[in-house]
């Protein structure tokens, strides 16, 4: 942090943004990569500042003031940033809706929050709701060189800056508010995935939490945004981080290991990258010691959630295994801790219910539309708060997990994906990490599902690595998981059915969506799902999983996410 921020003068996101457009005027903020014959586009700190005055100049006519809510229903784009720090500067909320939720999800959404500007791609393309006026990404980018409000209001650090949504796997989106003060709280516990004047390639979406809580943070160490192209591809994302300097790259195991897997990695100049990020999804020891051999940079993993913001990750000098098997210890400013159902710590080694406490933990969910201005015209859902954040400011990250001698956290599996097979718990993560480990299995999930004898029993779906060979018989697949992993689970812990697929369903947010799944169990795989009982006919440089093509943050279920 700069001498000034600790001295108190900058307070707000707003603060931040125009010191950094004084101190670092033509640093670029954010670039959209050249790649498919799109031609590269970037925007200054400078930039970035007066393109956002120009655009709450238009926001203000519309009726956008403090305490009020604008909704961008866009893709991550530079324009999307605009638009972000031009309602900041106005003190109003920003609530971004990812354009892959689907419609109900999206249409709760503004009902909640009954913006009074939606922004969205073009006159054709908008969700359906209240999303009050609506305005293009034509209007923005001419709005950008245009005047300024008369006035600025003044804001204070308590003020709700932006709420990010969950991904709805267990009911409809929830939102948690976060303020300028949260804000803060997240740049003070960044660690080692940001440093002064980094040049960052993730492909967290701008409306997850792991983008929109992060700004104040990036501002201040004047860190470059490079854009992720969409649809996902392995070959561009090396160009980009060659072309680019990227010195930060983050993306979940799957993609990384496309990435590995790509000739053109070989001849690329990757020296500017000085550390890699991943998570999401069990990282596998041989792939994190593949990625550092390749890339010749650490490796680490971090762990958080939509209400969190900050949670804990490995560090760069830790062990191969540490960072395929566990997800670290608490980053600067968090307190974790590992309770039973009484609230109780339990002991090193124990599973128990994952907590942690930080000044960035979100003020609460959002409980409706906004009653006036500023902090005090929040409505909270104070039942749904309360059910996460415990007395005392503990927060309840919804998994399971241990911490070992050294202080690093495993994860064992979501509260509710949890099942009871005969009378004995049974965590999905940890029967996923021992399917993992077999040979011919590149990923894995289990879920729980009703049965008549032993209350629930576990199902597993398994990617296999060869999907273009013909998938085993179901039977000999089943026996040779069980064989796999009699060593390395109880035998209650065992899958009782397993199926193969030739893709993991994912939802909007690119988390596993174990719904589907249960679904799947129930009634077999979508067409779509390319089960094993029918081999797959996958063309060359044909994609090993979902992750392959959307806007990809990770596959951890419910509102966890590793990034």
């Amino acid at each position: 942090m700069t001498e000034r921020q600790k001295a108190g003068e900058l307070r707000t996101l707003p603060d931040v943004l125009r010191d950094a457009a004084r101190e670092a005027a033509d640093v670029e903020a954010f670039v959209e990569p050249a790649v498919g014959g799109r031609a590269r586009r970037s925007l200054t700190f400078a930039e970035w500042d007066g393109a956002s005055d120009g655009v709450a100049g238009l926001f203000a006519v519309l009726g956008v003031g403090r305490g009020t809510v604008v909704s961008l229903w866009l893709p991550s784009s530079i324009d999307y940033m605009v638009c972000y720090a031009a309602a900041a500067k106005l003190g109003a909320v920003t609530s971004g809706v990812n354009p892959r939720l689907g419609g109900a999800e999206a249409r709760s959404i503004l009902e909640r929050t009954q913006p009074v500007v939606t922004v969205v791609p073009d006159a054709d393309n908008r969700p359906d709701g209240p999303v009050g006026a609506v305005v293009t990404v034509d209007d923005v980018r001419r709005a950008a060189t245009g005047p300024a409000p008369t006035g600025w209001p003044v804001l204070d650090p308590s003020d709700p800056v932006v709420v990010a949504w969950t991904s709805g796997t267990t009911g409809v989106p929830k939102g948690a508010v976060f303020d300028h003060r949260n804000l803060f709280a997240v740049a003070a516990g960044t660690d080692s995935l940001s440093a002064s004047g980094d040049r960052r390639l993730s492909p967290l979406p701008f409306a997850h939490v792991g983008t929109v809580t992060r700004t104040v943070d990036e501002a201040l160490k004047r860190v470059t945004t490079v854009i992720t192209p969409t649809p996902w591809r392995a070959v561009d994302a090396i160009a980009v981080m060659e072309a680019e300097r990227v010195t930060v790259a983050q993306g979940v195991p799957t993609q990384w290991a496309l990435v590995l897997d790509r000739p053109e990695l070989e001849a690329a100049d990757l020296s500017s990258l000085r550390v890699v990020g991943t998570g999401g999804a069990r990282v596998p020891e041989e792939l994190v010691a593949a990625l550092r051999d390749r890339l010749g940079v650490p490796v680490v993993v971090r762990y958080t959630s939509t209400e969190a913001s900050l949670g804990t990750g490995t560090r760069p000098d830790d062990a191969d295994a540490v960072v395929a098997t566990t997800v670290g210890r608490p980053v600067a400013g968090v307190e974790l801790r590992v309770v039973d159902d009484d609230g109780q710590v339990v002991a090193t080694g124990e599973v128990g219910r994952v907590e942690v406490r930080s000044p960035a933990v979100m003020r609460g969910y959002w409980g409706g539309p906004l009653t006036g201005v500023g902090a005090a015209g929040v409505v909270f859902d104070e039942r749904a708060t309360a059910a996460v954040v415990r007395p005392g400011g503990w927060l309840a990250m919804g998994d399971f997990g241990a911490l070992d001698a050294a202080g690093n956290l495993r994860l064992a599996g979501r509260e509710h994906d949890r099942y009871l097979r005969g009378g004995y718990n049974v965590y999905p993560a940890e029967v996923e990490a021992a399917l993992a480990t077999l040979d011919g299995v590149a990923e894995a999930a289990v879920v729980g599902v009703p049965d008549p004898v032993l209350g629930e029993v576990g199902v597993a779906f398994v990617v296999m690595e060869d999907r273009s060979a013909p998938p085993p018989a179901p039977d000999d697949l089943l026996g040779s998981v069980r064989a796999g992993l009699a060593p390395l689970v109880a035998d209650y812990k065992v899958p009782d059915r397993v199926v193969a697929v030739g893709a993991l369903p994912l939802t909007p947010m690119s988390k596993l969506d174990r719904q589907t799944l249960r679904r799947w169990a129930e009634d077999g795989p979508a067409d779509g799902a390319r089960p094993a009982q029918a081999p797959a006919q996958a063309p060359a440089q044909a994609p090993r999983s979902a992750a392959e093509v959307p806007e990809t943050a990770g596959r951890r279920p419910a509102t966890t996410t590793r990034s």
